[in-house]
């Protein structure tokens, strides 16, 4: 099977995925526990107005009536409105305001993860059973076994008492005055100033957000460099006289990328399941802070929403992953062989 048959092919059974998860988050909100309308009226609802609200919304509609106008409604792409927490706004302008502020964190977790795992794990793997490899290593699997909710918590105590703490350090005050907690300002990054307050603002929850993907990049990017540089290969490599520079950047290195490709494409899993604890913890107010908030509230059109619009992020980004195999290693056949 030739590799764009293949993509077609991926697509394709995309839409039936895509049409399950929507068919599941469906069921789980409006077979759920969520009672948008006693949201709406309180714990004190006058039971005739309940009865007119619910008319309103249409919840006295026939199961699958509501079924049909939902998957319409997704697959369309018409959102809607919040019913709870801000009632007609439309879910893409509430979108638009909470979004800037994941985005933000999404890629500064990204990046540390990149830029800190996978170099510390190409660097161990290249220099085994050294005092490097194994701090590399220790560190891995410190910073993979630390759950996301405990570690913001324990940074969030650190910093926000870090003159004592850190032995003077007084991390509020440095660079640029701004606390620990709360919404960065990201309405003018062009300005020195307020590019370091909102990256300051931004780097613990970052660093809470990236430090398992962290941990799983360096360990696994260990471990597939001793691989391939066991290979039958690299050894031809060497033989031959192929520089050591070239051997490590256009051997070792490309053909050691390949098993961290899920690894990479799978931090997108992290940042939708893990920027709602992140974001409330550090007051972030961001899409996972806005989930959070909407089954709390039972907004449903707004949790059905940004569940499908989560859902169809993970089918893009499988899709992304098979793409990207392909450009790393074009040998790779999809066939069941090489």
């Amino acid at each position: 099977m030739s590799r764009w048959r293949y993509f077609a092919r991926r697509l394709l059974l995309s839409i039936p995925i895509l049409l399950f998860g929507t068919t599941i988050t469906f069921v789980v909100i409006r077979m759920g526990p969520l009672d948008p309308v006693g949201a709406i009226l309180g714990p004190t609802g006058d039971p005739q107005a309940y009865k007119q609200i619910e008319n309103q919304l249409g919840l006295n509609q026939p199961l699958w009536q509501q079924y049909i106008d939902y998957m319409t409604n997704m697959l369309t792409l018409q959102l809607g409105n919040s019913w709870v927490l801000q009632p007609d706004t439309s879910v893409y302008s509430m979108i638009m305001q909470y979004a800037p502020v994941t985005l933000w964190l999404g890629f500064w977790s990204v990046l540390i993860a990149l830029f800190i795992g996978i170099p510390l794990g190409f660097y161990a793997g290249l220099n085994p059973n050294t005092w490097s490899d194994y701090t590399a290593s220790f560190g891995g699997i410190v910073w993979r076994a630390m759950p996301n909710f405990w570690l913001a918590v324990i940074l969030m105590q650190v910093l926000s008492q870090s003159e004592g703490i850190l032995f003077g350090f007084d991390w509020m005050n440095w660079i640029v005055p701004v606390g620990v907690v709360g919404r960065p300002d990201l309405t003018n990054l062009t300005n020195l100033d307020q590019f370091l307050a909102a990256l300051k603002k931004i780097a613990p929850a970052a660093l809470v957000l990236g430090s398992a993907s962290m941990g799983n990049e360096m360990r696994i990017g260990r471990t597939a460099v001793l691989e391939t540089v066991n290979s039958n290969f690299i050894e031809t490599a060497r033989a031959k006289g192929v520089p050591p520079r070239s051997l490590v950047w256009k051997h070792i290195f490309r053909n050691a990328l390949i098993p961290l490709v899920p690894i990479i494409t799978g931090e997108a899993y992290l940042l939708i399941g893990g920027s709602v604890l992140v974001e409330t913890v550090f007051s972030l107010n961001g899409i996972g802070y806005l989930f959070f908030t909407a089954v709390m509230q039972g907004d449903l059109p707004l949790v059905g929403s940004l569940m499908f619009i989560f859902i169809l992020l993970v089918v893009i980004i499988n899709i992304l992953q098979d793409f990207l195999y392909t450009i790393i290693d074009p040998r790779v056949g999809y066939d069941g062989g090489a």
